[in-house]
């Protein structure tokens, strides 16, 4: 039976369900138990010259993907976290101090992500106002992050956004929304303030265009 297979069994009964995320998960620390982690060199893929630091905070259990590409660095007191999704990581990247990530997400090639940058795929349920919000459990949506992007420091990437290839976020953003390849975005909410044009070979001022 492979892997998927099973795991589409486990899904499809719940009690199952249950006993074997209480077996992998920390009901209180929401994190893999540590009988889990022992065994973490064998679930979690990492490529060739890959670098994550020992204050890194590993909540990845082994029933999503997690992945970092050759010669990525994952540096000092960053949260990974594939609980809810997988979390995907690219070559030459680098994820800066204090970033919080959480899948699912796709990270590409030569991305630097700075300090203090969260980015979620995870969104907490509210709508039902007759439950607490813990009890809504969440939803998900994939972010992408597109090869040879910058992302500045304490910038905030949300669930569904699509960061295109050779874009820069500015320090302090909240993305909200996609935004093209080629563009530089600030802003709360981001929106688009300098595109490059490949017949002038410049880049172009965008006046108060919202990202779509």
């Amino acid at each position: 039976m492979s892997l998927a297979s099973l795991k589409q069994k486990i899904k499809e009964k719940p009690a199952l369900k249950k006993l074997a995320h209480r077996f992998i998960m920390h009901p209180i620390k929401t994190r893999p138990n540590w009988w889990i982690r022992i065994f973490s060199f064998i679930y979690l893929k990492r490529g060739k010259g890959s670098v994550i630091y020992r204050s890194v905070r590993r909540d990845l259990p082994p029933f999503n993907r997690f992945s970092l590409g050759c010669y990525s660095v994952v540096e000092d007191f960053t949260c990974l976290n594939n609980a809810v999704g997988d979390l995907i990581i690219g070559d030459y990247s680098r994820i800066g101090l204090r970033n919080t990530i959480i899948g699912p997400a796709h990270i590409g090639n030569h991305v630097n992500l700075a300090q203090n940058i969260t980015v979620s795929g995870l969104s907490h349920n509210f709508q039902d106002v007759d439950k607490r919000i813990d009890e809504q459990g969440v939803s998900t949506a994939l972010i992408t992050i597109e090869d040879d992007v910058w992302v500045g420091a304490n910038a905030v990437i949300l669930p569904g956004v699509t960061i295109g290839k050779h874009s820069v976020v500015a320090a302090g953003s909240v993305v909200s929304r996609s935004i093209p390849p080629y563009s530089l975005c600030a802003g709360v909410p981001a929106k688009v303030i300098k595109q490059y044009d490949f017949t002038s070979g410049k880049w172009i001022k965008v006046i108060a265009k919202s990202i779509e």
